[in-house]
């Protein structure tokens, strides 16, 4: 079978779909010279395909390694209802590759008027007009080969991270310690020349069982097909005493708890707001057409990662191991007061994670943490009292049932 970009290239869009369907596929790689899908299908007008890979989270102002984004291909090759399309959903039209030249150059130099002057966008004006008003030549720029001497670019997402699952330790750079709490150690770190955070797990009494537990459950936190959704690129154990380890991708703002609670630089209005609030319920959603649902999994401010590009994305870098801290929870204001009455297969999943919604949206909103006066043990107690207080006394719990959640809160 022919490789996704030439599927992009060839407009097949039934092969697209199915292999955006498998979650460890990332719509957002690149090929050897950093074509990525969206920039194939641009350059050769597939827009049943490039359709596809917006809706599916494709990144619109990712860069190949000449630093040409899918607008300067769909401009250069006079697909205008791909320009249109592209524009419509925030592409960069002042964007320079390594020649300097942007998309609008390139639509005038090889004469797409109709591409430069696209109806109710940015080009509104004729190409040569609009060209020159921005100060742009129109001149040729001569290519110069400067990017194979040696010369390294900062560019959006190295797309090859996703290819390797299992990862050499030897490989890791840990650079910089940032948080140590009960579940670990928090590195930020550097893999094949790109930044990453590497979470080393503190695990008790490591067994030959926990470590195939292990390989086993993280290639189910590799999911790559949802812009909302931040995957686990790989995992490892680092010698010589085996520590299980995993890494994903670095993150400039951190979690969300980071941008509301711990004086960022970036401000969150009321818009932004709004934004977190659809990302994360977009990102849940994907979350709950999977079958299974991954387990153990928390929703809270701190697992919620906020991209360079402002986007709200749930980390599974964040979810449990089966063998991690069984029966504990440690960020209990988030969590729904049925989540302390039953064990975790008996939980309704989909309505607790909406209850973890509804805070995160209360949090958006007066920009305090949930219960932010209170200790662990009593924000225990105040979700217990909702349990025993049902208005409906059929759902009322038993003692017997009281008697393990207070074992549960007595461990905190």
């Amino acid at each position: 079978m022919d490789d996704i970009f030439t599927q992009c290239r060839e407009g097949n869009a039934v092969a697209v779909r199915l292999w955006l369907d498998n979650t460890e596929n990332d719509l957002n790689q690149g090929d050897d010279h950093g074509f990525s899908p969206l920039h194939w299908a641009c350059r050769e007008g597939r827009a049943n395909v490039v359709d596809m890979l917006i809706m599916r989270g494709a990144r619109i102002n990712v860069m190949n390694r000449g630093d040409d984004t899918p607008l300067h291909l769909a401009a250069s090759h006079g697909h205008r209802d791909i320009v249109q399309k592209l524009i419509q959903f925030k592409a960069d039209i002042n964007a320079v590759n390594e020649h300097g030249n942007t998309p609008l150059h390139y639509a005038c130099f090889w004469g797409h008027d109709p591409v430069a002057e696209v109806s109710g966008s940015a080009w509104t004006q004729p190409s040569q007009q609009r060209a020159e008003k921005l100060g742009q030549s129109l001149t040729k720029i001569p290519y110069k080969d400067t990017f194979w001497k040696g010369t390294t670019r900062t560019r959006p997402r190295n797309g090859t991270l996703n290819k390797l699952a299992g990862i050499d330790f030897k490989q890791l750079i840990l650079s910089q310690k940032l948080n140590e709490n009960q579940s670990g150690e928090l590195w930020k770190g550097r893999w094949q020349g790109n930044d990453i955070i590497i979470k080393l797990l503190k695990i008790r009494d490591w067994t030959t069982r926990k470590s195939r537990d292990f390989n086993e459950e993280y290639p189910k936190l590799r999911i790559f097909s949802h812009p909302n959704v931040l995957p686990v690129l790989g995992a490892c154990q680092a010698p010589p005493a085996p520590h299980p380890i995993i890494i994903s991708h670095w993150m400039p703002y951190g979690s969300l708890y980071n941008v509301l609670h711990e004086g960022t630089n970036f401000v969150v209005d009321q818009m932004q707001a709004v934004k977190f609030a659809f990302d994360i319920a977009r990102g849940m959603a994907f979350l709950h057409t999977l079958e299974p649902l991954i387990p153990r999994h928390h929703l809270n401010s701190r697992s919620i990662m906020i991209d360079e590009d402002m986007t709200a994305r749930i980390s599974m870098a964040d979810v449990k191991f089966s063998f991690q801290c069984p029966g504990r929870m440690y960020a209990p204001a988030w969590v729904a007061p049925e989540a302390l009455q039953k064990k975790p297969e008996e939980i309704n999943r989909r309505s607790a994670d909406m209850w973890s919604f509804a805070v995160l949206l209360w949090e958006l909103v007066t920009r305090e943490v949930p219960f932010a006066d209170l200790s662990n043990m009593e924000i225990g107690v105040c979700s217990l009292m909702k349990i025993c207080m049902n208005e409906d006394p059929a759902k009322r719990p038993k003692f017997d049932m009281i008697v393990p959640i207070l074992e549960k809160m007595q461990e905190k």
